[in-house]
């Protein structure tokens, strides 16, 4: 089979590559890139685990051939910490708000949460619950998780947490 080209932005760099038409774009961070963040749940859009930022929106890179993604800006879980290596407010709500067990939803529910965040920067509880909608956890019951997005929406606003609580 014939090799496609594709360039892409992930993660603020520039990256190529020759790669076959129907290689999904989870496998092609994880395989080609080494980008392990994403992960692989169910390859069918269910659980959410390989939620990736893609040219402003959150997408599901397990249904997205990498082809598809020619000249897009991606961001992955490995983009999200601050340039000095200090973790994005997601990151930290997540680890002080007890929003992970297992860990394995972690990354694409930071990532969908994200583009929530940039949707609705003060989102109520029933936003949260409906904007993570399409991302599993089957460890939690996702209370700690909405907590945890609740603090970096308020860390973000310039507010701390008990500030927004209200």
């Amino acid at each position: 089979m014939a090799k496609a080209h594709v360039k892409m932005t992930v993660n603020g760099k520039e990256v190529e590559s020759l790669v076959e038409p129907r290689t999904l774009l989870i496998h092609y961070l994880r395989e080609h890139l080494n980008l392990t963040g994403p992960h692989i749940g169910c390859d069918t859009t269910h659980c959410g685990a390989c939620t990736i930022d893609m040219d402003g929106k959150s997408v599901k890179s397990c249904t997205v051939f990498t082809v598809q993604a020619e000249g897009a800006s991606i961001t992955t879980i490995e983009g999200m910490a601050n340039p000095d290596g200090s973790l994005h407010a997601l990151q930290e709500g997540f680890r002080i708000m007890h929003g992970l067990q297992c860990g394995f939803c972690t990354p694409g529910m930071i990532m969908r949460a994200h583009r929530l965040l940039q949707e609705i920067p003060n989102p109520s509880e029933d936003q949260i619950r409906f904007g993570i909608a399409g991302n599993l956890c089957r460890c939690t019951g996702y209370q700690n998780i909405v907590k945890a997005i609740q603090y970096a929406a308020a860390k973000l606003r310039g507010e701390t947490f008990a500030e927004a609580a209200e």
